[in-house]
């Protein structure tokens, strides 16, 4: 009785929240649990670059987990955000890619990761400029040309404000956004992250962006650092924690504003809990869904 109980719960908060579903990235040491609990699980998110040369039986498993469960993919080193244009044979990857897993999105950041030849190893924020925008819409055009769709845009965390910035976050997003018709992937712990480092309010932030363009959203954790060549302290976003209390309070902001149908992953990339802690935070992220539905309707 339980577990029909259970099940009940879950299916109301599912139509609660108007088409909305939950999912989790997938990593290898939460394969089991994904598939063990697939009942309880909307959607998972896959990083395309450790695909791009998987051996065949490895695709044929990808295939196979595809038509189980519907999928994203989500893009890692493509640097859109560069005045740097992308390199095809990065774009043609991707492109094989959702040819053969058909996701029903792809994504990749706003931020660049190589310069001069040299890869840098981490997503790193470029000097927002009129600049910067036009580089990045030149490399979302080569891409939708590629891959024969446009991805959504994720922001990115940054703990340091990009030196010789002429616009503020909000203003740069808003301005690739609407010059380029993508949709975003709005990482909202990446915003709160950005916008307590830098003295901000992450609702006020959040509010400042095109939120009728987000059809995705990720949920993570991090944790307090010492602040570079500083006395204060940076929050740095590390997917190794739960996600926190004031992200979901986020997620609530947001489903009050953004379309109904939001795809939201939770990112945990190690110090892995148990797979209960995971389906909890699903609930979470339902909840969460939920009531920011419900004030909508309220207010409308």
């Amino acid at each position: 009785m339980a577990a029909v109980a259970v099940v009940v719960a879950v299916t109301s908060t599912r139509i609660a929240a108007n088409s909305d579903r939950v999912g989790l990235g997938w990593r290898d040491a939460l394969a089991a649990g994904i598939f063990n609990h697939l009942d309880q699980i909307d959607l998972v998110e896959v990083i395309a670059d450790d695909h791009f040369n998987a051996p065949h039986d490895q695709m044929h498993a990808l295939a196979s987990l595809a038509t189980t469960v519907p999928l994203t993919l989500h893009g890692v080193t493509l640097g859109l955000a560069s005045s740097i244009a992308v390199a095809p044979q990065r774009l043609e990857r991707m492109a094989r890619l959702v040819e053969r897993l058909q996701p029903v999105s792809w994504s990749e950041h706003l931020a660049f990761v190589r310069a001069g030849g040299i890869e840098i190893g981490h997503l790193a924020a470029p000097p927002r400029t009129p600049e910067s925008v036009a580089g990045t819409l030149a490399n979302l055009a080569l891409a939708a040309k590629v891959v024969g769709s446009l991805p959504l845009l994720e922001n990115i965390a940054t703990l340091i404000d990009p030196p010789a910035s002429s616009m503020d976050e909000a203003e740069w997003i808003s301005a690739i956004v609407q010059g380029s018709g993508a949709s975003m992937l709005l990482d909202l712990h990446n915003l709160y992250a950005n916008a307590v480092n830098f003295g901000h309010s992450p609702a006020a932030l959040l509010l400042r962006l095109p939120l009728h363009k987000v059809k995705a959203v990720h949920l993570s954790g991090g944790h307090w650092i010492k602040q570079p060549g500083g006395t204060g302290r940076r929050l740095l976003d590390d997917h190794i924690h739960d996600v926190p209390t004031e992200v979901f309070e986020l997620l609530t902001l947001l489903a009050q504003h953004a379309p109904p149908g939001l795809d939201v992953i939770i990112e945990r990339d190690g110090k892995f809990p148990p797979f209960t802690a995971l389906l909890q935070q699903i609930q979470q992220t339902r909840l969460a869904l939920q009531i920011g539905r419900a004030r909508a309707q309220e207010a409308a």
